[in-house]
């Protein structure tokens, strides 16, 4: 019986594929680690190329386990937003490196554009603030620095995406689409705009010739060629990371409020039919896009979550695995006075400082590895602080956090998050809700339910609560140290 959905999973630092139940079990996964390349301090690049090529890897490892191509009802595919591709329509093959959305390249043209006054316009319509983190702003680097991209887009084989796009033209052998979640985060989409605008465009030096059409996130969207995987398979869900996480955490109705804890933080209030506009420096964004109606989410971005602990792993030797951070935050009753600021690749939400640098301050010669780690749980909280600040101040106070993610797994961080927030925590039993969110916009567009709320009640899994028990002198020391820390970043 075909009732399986296959996920694509395409993160920033792995590409996976994930075999979901039609009850949202897990059956089967792989993964595969992609290489990170990074040119120079600012820059971070991914082989399109390598991408494509592991996916299929991972799929083609997978299918078998469900009973071949036949039991797969739909693929969904999610991935992370704002990464930049560029390939030629003719060849289908990669014109340079991707441009990953951590990439900081493009600051001295954001600040070109702030300082001419754009940024109130451009955030009035596209739910965006000018920072290199966005789509357009690579798109018209490579435009202006590669050769290739250059010459293609002369001769009209340009062909510009995110992540998604780049895989659904490979995966059906040449639509050029992108989902309204992912095209409302390159600059160029209106967010109430059907499709990309040109008076956005021309601001940016894009051609919309180069750009995909926007589509729906669930339904009857493509499907896959024949020669791929045995038989035509319908792609029928496709969504952002962060879109998607919001949805597998069944955040379906106005007010309700996830964060997930990944490479970076983000999180995500559903604002319904509401257009987003902040007033405190957060995102406007589509939460999901069915039958041609949005639904709408106002979001923080947090750019360093898991890559700090991966960063003391990898370079400094602090911990073997991410994992040992919980056993060392338990083992000292306090971090002894330190506290890490992680903006290693800048600071997001709310404060949109690109040029700031990680700090940490409060060493001592007591301070050692488990202070450290411990330090680098805190900021997860404290970075969620300020954001929560914010979100209040836009009028969209949390009431429960829902978390997911990698991090979220960290019992320690969970706990820390409610003690310093002041608000019950949730977490699902399967951390992984970006894949599941996928896997429920393509149930649902699959005709496995009959909606994408029937899809998400039944394929959600059981919860764990944590709930405040900090006192408020800790706290609030906690905090000042923050802001200290903070000031000298």
């Amino acid at each position: 019986m075909s009732d399986y959905i296959l996920v694509l999973d395409e993160g920033t630092t792995s590409t996976r594929a994930m075999l979901f139940a039609s009850d949202g079990v897990l059956a089967a996964s792989a993964q595969e680690e992609l290489t990170q390349h990074y040119p120079q301090s600012g820059w971070v690049e991914h082989d399109a190329g390598e991408i494509w090529e592991k996916t299929l890897a991972c799929a083609n490892e997978v299918i078998p386990k469900a009973g071949g191509a036949a039991c797969i009802a739909a693929i969904g595919i999610t991935n992370q937003r704002e990464t930049v591709v560029a390939w030629d329509k003719a060849t289908g093959e990669p014109l340079t490196r991707a441009i990953v959305w951590q990439d900081r390249r493009t600051e001295r043209f954001c600040s070109e554009l702030r300082d001419a006054g754009h940024e109130a316009d451009v955030q009035r319509r596209t739910g965006l603030l000018l920072d290199p983190y966005f789509s357009g702003t690579k798109m018209r680097w490579m435009l202006d620095n590669v050769p290739e991209v250059r010459a293609a887009a002369d001769k009209g084989t340009l062909a510009f995406g995110t992540v998604e796009s780049w895989l659904m033209f490979k995966l059906t052998g040449g639509a050029h689409v992108s989902d309204a979640s992912n095209a409302c985060r390159t600059l160029l989409l209106e967010l109430d705009g059907d499709q990309f605008d040109q008076g956005l465009c021309d601001l940016f030096g894009v051609p919309c010739a180069a750009l995909p059409r926007v589509i729906d996130m669930s339904g009857e969207l493509c499907e896959t060629e024949m020669g791929l995987f045995g038989r035509t398979i319908p792609i029928t869900g496709l969504v952002g990371d962060q879109q998607a996480a919001t949805i597998g955490q069944e955040c379906l109705a106005p007010g309700e409020t996830k964060a997930t804890y990944g490479t970076g933080a983000f999180v995500l209030t559903n604002q319904g039919s509401t257009i987003p506009r902040s007033e405190n420096r957060l995102l406007g964004t589509v939460l999901f896009q069915v039958d041609g109606n949005r639904t709408y989410a106002i979001e923080g971005s947090v750019f360093v979550a898991g890559s700090l602990v991966q960063w003391l792993r990898d370079s400094l030797g602090v911990v073997d695995a991410a994992s040992q951070t919980e056993e060392l935050a338990r083992s000292i009753p306090d971090s002894g006075g330190v506290t890490i600021v992680p903006a290693l690749a800048g600071l997001g939400a709310p404060h949109w400082r690109a040029e700031a640098r990680g700090v940490i301050t409060g060493l001592s010669f007591a301070s050692g590895k488990a202070e450290l780690a411990r330090a680098a749980l805190e900021a997860m909280a404290h970075q969620t602080y300020d954001l929560a600040q914010a979100f209040s101040a836009d009028g969209a106070a949390w009431g429960t956090l829902r978390i997911d993610g990698g991090m979220a797994a960290n019992d320690w961080m969970a706990q820390d998050l409610a003690d310093m927030l002041g608000v019950s925590v949730e977490r699902p039993s399967f951390v992984e809700t970006t894949a599941l969110g996928a896997a429920m916009l393509a149930a649902a567009g699959a005709g496995l339910y009959p909606d994408l709320a029937s899809a998400a009640r039944s394929m959600r899994g059981t919860l764990a609560r944590f709930e405040p028990d900090m006192p408020d002198e800790v706290r609030q020391d906690r905090l000042r140290r923050w802001k200290r820390a903070l000031a000298a970043a």
